[in-house]
């Protein structure tokens, strides 16, 4: 599936970065690249859900990456 939206860093617990949805979804990537760990970065990305089973995080969808 196709995402768009902006990257942000969340200071909750450890801290973590997420993407906030243009269409107001949430999502939490397990593979984000370093070059796009930039607040407020605009970002479209080919992503997957992924199953993470338990999480300590309890913001947005867990996804991976694909491009």
């Amino acid at each position: 599936m196709k995402i768009k939206g902006t990257v942000i860093y969340q200071d909750l617990g450890t801290g973590f970065w997420g993407i906030e949805g243009d269409n107001g979804e949430e999502w939490r990537p397990i593979n984000l690249p370093e070059n796009l760990k930039v607040s407020g970065k605009k970002v479209t990305l080919e992503v997957e859900e992924v199953e993470e089973g338990f999480s300590m995080f309890m913001w947005g969808k867990p996804i991976r990456i694909k491009k």
